[in-house]
């Protein structure tokens, strides 16, 4: 008995050894407090909604890039964090799976990367501070509901 505690104390720490903050850690990264309505200019400025949609908002002046566009905002059952939409804009192409199986060949190319353009080069700090300062109250956060039905029984 006396082995199994000491074997299970050893690997407990070997757990909570490996949790610790290394170098890459994004632990204490915080940008300033964006401006919502300067965000949305950037929205404008850098033609998202040639290649996004979101509600309230068309400009029917550009060329659209995809038959149907990738969707911003709107209702979702997972929270976008501000540390993800700043991800989002900088490295596109960080997490595309599973978002949208159905668009997926339209969207990505064929190593499997974004086709969204890079802006790291054009769009200033503030500038992204901003535009994910308008993009994050775009999504409402909807939880997953789940059912109450009880357990099946064999009759």
């Amino acid at each position: 008995m006396k082995t199994f505690i000491w074997v299970t104390s050893i690997l407990l720490f070997s757990v909570l050894a490996a949790c610790s903050y290394g170098p890459d850690s994004p632990k204490g990264f915080s940008l300033p407090e964006g401006n919502v309505a300067k965000g949305e200019k950037v929205f404008m400025k850098y033609q998202c909604l040639a290649c996004h949609a979101m509600k309230g908002y068309e400009d029917s002046s550009l060329i659209k890039e995809f038959d149907t566009p990738v969707p911003l905002g709107g209702t979702s059952a997972v929270v976008k964090t501000y540390a993800q939409l700043v991800t989002s804009v900088i490295n596109p192409s960080h997490k595309l799976a599973p978002r949208s199986h159905f668009n997926e060949e339209k969207v990505t190319n064929q190593d499997g990367s974004s086709k969204m353009r890079i802006f790291n080069d054009l769009m200033t700090v503030q500038e992204l501070i901003d535009l994910v300062a308008f993009l994050q109250p775009k999504y409402d956060v909807k939880p997953i509901t789940y059912t109450h039905y009880g357990q099946y029984r064999m009759l």
